[in-house]
């Protein structure tokens, strides 16, 4: 697995591992997915993506598919990648402001 990837999963297992701390809720959840479902989900997509952008740099640099095609799975993973990186800044800024809340 590549570093990108075990990162993305660590983040992954994080999300879910924090998403179950809250899972007995005041009121049940009317319908959809559950915060650890939508999660975990989005995960997975994530990863998935980040795999297809991998295979298809391979596959490119065998010459068996298309430049465009390649340039556009690769720009597609970069963009994952990004947004995952954003989601973990943004559990990590949460998690210090509550680390330095006052009882």
């Amino acid at each position: 697995m590549i570093p990108a990837l075990s990162a993305l999963s660590a983040v992954g297992a994080t999300l879910s591992q924090v998403a179950s701390l809250g899972s007995t809720p005041a009121t049940p959840p009317t319908s959809g997915p559950s915060f650890d479902q939508m999660v975990t989900q989005a995960a997975k997509d994530a990863v998935g993506t980040l795999q297809d952008g991998e295979a298809a740099a391979i596959e490119g640099v065998k010459g068996a598919m298309p430049t465009f095609k390649v340039v556009d799975a690769v720009m597609s993973a970069q963009r994952t990648l990004q947004q995952v990186l954003a989601v973990r800044d943004k559990a990590v800024s949460a998690y210090q402001e509550i680390t330095r809340m006052t009882i």
